[in-house]
């Protein structure tokens, strides 16, 4: 019996979605059957989540996500993937107190990162995944420097996925934008960029650009895929 997969979504349902989808079509790819293994999806409702964001209330951010997870373990879950970069700020308090293991997201990144061949990447995400510590420190942890954009980039980045991406809508300028941030940090030293925002590789493909791109999104599905087929 593989392990059951426990989903904590809802941060937004746009990346829920490329989770679920991802897992059971790659388990089709490599195996041919429909023998994925179980899931169960817990979405939270994102508003709340949001307006705490907005107030860095980073305390009853934990305790929502928690009670998420605790959620997930009732309902059969032997692990649970957040299905977002931003949450991931408390990613070890949350790990401490889950009642499942964890995987993290930036870990996972770290190794598809370190696979590539790559030690210099560019990121985009969220002003709290750009600006925080988590995300740049643990990937230094694998020996990954991280280069973030200037100021007025993380603002628009920012602005885009809150705005835009995390309500479905994807347009044709902001993707533009979005290119021309990426080709500004690769003009200062990255070899590829990380995606650390859910959504953005909604907007931007690697259709898009010739720059290497690390969509988390799929790089923390397969990671749970491949833990519960363990």
């Amino acid at each position: 019996m593989y392990k059951r997969i426990g989903i904590l979504g809802g941060m937004t349902a746009e990346s829920t979605v490329s989770y679920y989808q991802h897992i059971f079509r790659r388990y089709e790819e490599l195996y041919g059957d429909l023998a994925y293994p179980e899931m169960v999806i817990y979405d939270v409702s994102f508003q709340r989540f949001e307006d705490w964001m907005g107030v860095e209330d980073w305390a009853s951010i934990e305790e929502g996500l928690l009670d998420g997870l605790r959620r997930l373990h009732a309902a059969g879950a032997d692990f649970a993937v957040i299905a977002t970069n931003t949450m991931h700020i408390l990613f070890d308090k949350l790990q401490a107190r889950s009642p499942i293991p964890l995987l993290s997201i930036v870990d996972a990144t770290a190794e598809a990162v370190k696979e590539a061949g790559l030690d210099t990447v560019g990121l985009l995400g969220t002003r709290f995944t750009m600006e925080k510590p988590f995300y740049v420190e643990g990937l230094k942890a694998h020996g990954i420097e991280a280069i973030v954009p200037g100021e007025e980039e993380r603002a628009y980045v920012d602005r885009v996925v809150f705005q835009e991406l995390s309500l479905g809508k994807l347009l044709p300028e902001s993707r533009k934008g979005y290119l021309e941030v990426i080709d500004g940090l690769v003009e200062r030293g990255a070899q590829g960029v990380v995606l650390g925002c859910t959504e953005i590789p909604l907007l931007v493909t690697p259709e898009h650009t010739d720059v290497r791109l690390f969509d988390t999104a799929v790089i923390h599905a397969e990671k749970a895929l491949q833990h519960a087929l363990e």
